[in-house]
């Protein structure tokens, strides 16, 4: 969708891909569905701050298949409730004990028969999310930019897969939180740089420790870089997007906007894509970051 009053107010030729209508509402479908129709195993494991979580119950019902995710005792009450309601078992863990992926592998061993399906790195899961650009493209946009937010690297992946094949030279850029920088620090080092313990940073969905191995051959070469969003800018991309494109995100589909408020220079008068990439925030929540307007 066009953004007039947004582009007007940044200086920016801004398109917003907003994932926030999808399936479950976030991109995490795609990637989902893809896992869920292609695995032969009829019991799917997986570990999620909430999004994936819920996309995976939801498309595995669709098929059939039992669904058990790991997620953290702080997930948003509203992403923990979902995951359930579409069938899911839902395994809490206090990661400040024990991490989700530790959890996750000792469900591996407890049901081997199981598939073990990453949010991110999977080629199912990169598969699934290369659609979104697929179907940018299919718009004749002609875009300079497709900014996304990163956490485990799922998407931006599937991004540049799509890029690439396509020959275009959109350029894509991850959106990262500066207090779970983690990506930002591997693209510094040259290689998989993982962070000690989960982030308190309001965008959940982006506090994973690290990269994900085939995520990171893919994105080391593809993508054009990673931008730091504050926690401010965070909370004024949600703000934007509420009061200037009528749109509700969560805060980790904010970060997208929140690269353009952190390196305004950059997308002065460029052609602009911001994945907005889910709108599962907790009314509570929300409801603060948003009062005032």
């Amino acid at each position: 969708m066009d953004a007039p009053r947004l582009s007007r107010k940044l200086g920016v030729d801004l398109v917003l891909a907003s994932e926030t209508f999808q399936y479950t509402g976030s991109f995490k479908f795609r990637a989902a569905y893809n896992v869920a129709s292609h695995v032969q195993q009829s019991h799917v494991i997986t570990a999620s701050s909430g999004n994936f979580g819920q996309a995976i119950a939801y498309a595995c019902s669709l098929f059939g298949k039992r669904c058990t995710v790991v997620m953290p005792l702080t997930a948003p009450k509203i992403k923990v409730d979902a995951v359930r309601e579409y069938g899911a078992e839902v395994d809490l863990v206090d990661v400040k004990v024990k991490g989700r992926l530790e959890r996750l592998a000792e469900l591996a061993r407890q049901f081997p028969a199981a598939y073990v399906a990453s949010p991110y790195d999977d080629p199912l899961v990169i598969e699934g999310n290369a659609g979104l650009a697929k179907e940018l493209f299919a718009l004749e946009l002609s875009l300079d930019f497709i900014i996304a937010p990163i956490g485990g690297g799922g998407l931006t992946s599937g991004l540049v897969r799509a890029v690439r094949a396509s020959g275009s030279t959109t350029r894509v850029l991850a959106a990262e939180p500066t207090l779970a920088n983690d990506a930002a620090e591997s693209f510094r080092a040259g290689h998989i740089v993982a962070g000690t313990d989960e982030s308190a940073t309001i965008a959940d969905g982006a506090r994973m420790l690290r990269l994900g191995d085939r995520n990171w051959e893919i994105l080391k070469d593809g993508l054009t870089g990673v931008v730091e969003v504050s926690e401010e800018q965070i909370r004024e991309g949600v703000r934007l997007l509420f009061a200037l494109a009528n749109l509700k995100a969560e805060p980790t589909g904010a970060l997208a906007l929140g690269a353009v408020l952190a390196e305004p220079d950059r997308f002065k008068g460029k052609r602009v894509c911001c994945v907005i990439s889910g709108g599962n925030a907790d009314p509570a929540a929300y409801a603060e970051l948003v009062r005032g307007i």
